[in-house]
């Protein structure tokens, strides 16, 4: 068999839902952007706690204005990169190669944007949460798959009070929680994680990243 063949018919590792370490831990992950004000904001809050979390990026996001300054900014506050796909197109359906070609267009994007051909991205999440063949794709070029459960809804609303109470819920110790700073209008989402994170904070608990194991 070529290497191309071995590599479509090798099951991937399991996608990844755990955080690193023990006890009251969590790790944030953010879907969809870079996107503005909203990342702008989010990237302030986790440099001021010191937290680092998994960014999952969307290629035409990072060329859209403002998205590669603000990549760069997650490069160098040491945040950790996912490949979320060039457009966020469900590719549950897709055929192998048009699968690879896009996520290979989105690491050449990152890597364009960051100018650097070696930065990380060891991740992969699938748009829409619509798996197919994508994870195997993700797996064949060097990439694991995060496969986030507790999520918030933040795409159906942005009030306050509600993402507020469903973040408190969905941050479940040892687990990866997900919200998001892009797909749209996402202030009502970090007002959400700054003040469950601050909360969470005062009662001892750590935040860190995927357990890749």
């Amino acid at each position: 068999m070529t290497e191309s063949q071995v590599a479509r018919s090798s099951t991937p590792s399991a996608p990844i839902t755990a955080a690193q370490g023990v006890g009251l831990v969590s790790a944030l992950t953010f879907d969809d952007g870079p996107n503005g004000e909203a990342t702008e904001r989010l990237l302030d809050f986790l440099e001021d706690r010191a937290i680092r979390a998994t960014f999952c990026v969307i290629g035409q996001n990072v060329t859209a204005p403002g998205g590669a300054e603000l990549l760069q900014r997650m490069v160098r506050a040491g945040h950790v990169l996912c490949n979320h796909s060039t457009t966020h197109v469900d590719m549950g359906k897709w055929e192998w190669d048009a699968i690879e070609a896009d996520l290979v267009n989105t690491l050449q994007i990152i890597r364009d944007a960051v100018g650097d051909e070696d930065v990380p991205v060891p991740y992969f999440r699938a748009p829409h949460g619509s798996w197919g063949q994508t994870g195997l794709v993700a797996a064949a070029l060097g990439m694991r798959s995060l496969d986030v459960i507790n999520v918030i809804d933040d795409w159906v609303t942005q009030d306050v009070p509600t993402l507020i109470s469903k973040l408190r819920t969905a941050m479940r110790p040892s687990e990866l929680v997900l919200t998001h700073d892009g797909g749209g209008d996402r202030e009502g989402t970090v007002d959400a994680v700054i003040a469950i994170v601050t909360e969470r904070l005062a009662e001892g608990w750590t935040f860190t990243l995927p357990l890749d194991n």
